[in-house]
């Protein structure tokens, strides 16, 4: 959805962040997606997409 920009708007932290908790839930096919984009994102965005994950898990994805 983030990383195609499908139906809101393409953003390249969140779609890593949700691919980080849909990895972490054992979905197998996100783990590799998030590890080949992560190839192209700053060291910066990828702490911001493990933050945001974080957050998210805490948040009990309230507001995600």
């Amino acid at each position: 959805m983030y990383d195609k920009g499908q139906g809101v708007s393409q953003d390249s932290v969140y779609a890593p962040m949700w691919w980080n908790i849909a990895s972490y839930n054992g979905n197998k096919e996100r783990g590799p997606l998030r590890d080949e984009v992560a190839k192209e994102m700053t060291p910066i965005q990828i702490e911001k997409a493990q933050d945001l994950a974080h957050e998210c898990f805490r948040k009990k994805y309230k507001g995600c």
